[in-house]
């Protein structure tokens, strides 16, 4: 019960404190666009790059660690695509869109956010060896799948797809810092005390912003849609994905205690509001994934607080 009160409600408690703000009307929806636009597209990317630039990549990036939650994420979209197409008929277009809300698991907001409050920010080293890849990882996968299903007979070449995935994935405020991150990283090329210092500043205030714009966000998500396909949405990304990571950490790549915390408790957070965002890219999917990130926020609070225990 410690955990659950000293760990995962605070986080819960800013998500909730924007979610009243929003619904109070002390903070209008654009506001809260604003809001949302400054954490991911400035002061996220601010915490990104100076975190992974300074990140001792030998070490961080275990290749256990990555390919126990990356394996998993990609069972949860096999799961989701084939549960909606086979199970539930859905149109290749529309499967493809949960898949992927399947898969994508809000690895920065809260992962990040669990995991600090959990074991310390001594203990992020993993979570950003995961956010490195993620969007950019995901997006590509997504993007991809999508555009292909989409073209089929329209006679789209493959050099067009390529700089159509490309271009969406190198448009992400996140996806540029983390690269200019890795090649700081790599280079040791210095950064100015003045920048670094900036950076730094607005890093800070990112997780805070983000998790209050959660709130004001999710209150626009109403709950409709096939009640069995969001369940198995649910299921998927607070179930499935992280007992595939936990049993492949432990039991195949046999993964330290610190990779584990951050492989699964990143695999066990619900779905992220990019989960929404992809589908109304391609507008299908969409209210089921909408719903999806709003009711695996909620039980996400029990299943942190499971796995949290679980792990030592």
């Amino acid at each position: 019960m410690g955990l659950l009160i000293d760990v995962v409600l605070p986080v819960f408690v800013i998500i909730g404190f924007g979610y009243a703000a929003a619904h109070f009307k002390l903070f209008s929806e654009s506001a809260i666009d604003a809001l949302m636009r400054f954490s991911q597209s400035f002061a996220i990317p601010c915490l990104l790059f100076r975190s992974i630039s300074e990140l001792d990549l030998s070490t961080s990036f275990d290749p256990g660690l990555l390919l126990s939650f990356y394996i998993g994420a990609f069972v949860a979209f096999a799961a989701g695509f084939f549960g909606a197409h086979k199970g539930f008929d859905r149109p290749l277009d529309e499967s493809t869109a949960i898949g992927f809300a399947c898969m994508f698991s809000n690895s920065l907001l809260m992962g990040l956010s669990i995991t600090e409050r959990a074991y310390g920010t001594s203990a992020l080293a993993g979570n950003y060896a995961i956010i490195a890849m993620h969007s950019p990882m995901f997006y590509a996968f997504g993007i991809a799948l999508m555009e292909w299903v989409r073209s089929r007979g329209q006679g789209l070449s493959g050099v067009a797809l390529t700089r159509q995935v490309t271009k969406a994935i190198f448009s992400q405020p996140l996806v540029i810092s983390i690269v200019l991150g890795v090649a700081v990283n790599l280079t040791g090329l210095p950064v100015p005390e003045a920048v670094g210092a900036a950076a730094d500043m607005m890093g800070r205030a990112g997780l805070p912003a983000a998790l209050f714009g959660l709130g004001g966000i999710l209150l626009r998500y109403k709950p409709q849609g096939d009640k069995s396909l969001i369940a198995l949405v649910c299921v998927i990304t607070l179930i499935l994905h992280p007992v595939v990571t936990y049993g492949l950490g432990r039991w195949v790549f046999t993964i330290d205690t610190p990779s584990m915390r951050s492989a699964v408790v990143t695999a066990a957070m619900p779905p992220g509001v990019n989960a929404y965002l992809f589908a109304h890219l391609y507008g299908t999917g969409r209210r089921v994934a909408a719903s999806a990130v709003l009711i695996a926020t909620a039980l996400s609070v029990l299943t942190a607080w499971f796995w949290l225990q679980l792990l030592p």
